[in-house]
């Protein structure tokens, strides 16, 4: 075996050994129950793209929104999903459909 070889197996072995130890990502969803009527006959990606913002608040605050939505008012990716919600630990009371569609 030559030793390029060699190193392309060691390195491949590492990376292996690595990507098994590394924290695996749990996405939080909310229940489906939680989206209104309207939301819960739309495509399952678009229900699911509405239960992951509504239980990620905190992390689509801090995404700006790249759709050129905030011309009207969108300050954040969580605007397009939420329009109102309760306040911290609350039920959305408010959904936006920007995000349908």
């Amino acid at each position: 075996m030559k030793t390029g070889s060699i190193i392309l197996c060691v390195l491949l072995l590492l990376l292996v050994v690595s990507s098994c130890n590394s924290p695996k990502i749990e996405l939080k969803l909310a229940p489906a129950a939680q989206l209104p009527a309207n939301l819960q006959s739309a495509p399952v990606e678009v229900q699911e793209a509405y239960r992951f913002a509504i239980a990620n608040k905190e992390l689509l605050q801090e995404i700006p929104c790249f759709c050129g939505c905030n011309g009207i008012g969108h300050a954040s990716n969580y605007a397009c999903y939420v329009a109102q919600d309760g306040g911290p630990g609350q039920a959305v009371t408010e959904y936006d459909n920007h995000a349908m569609f």
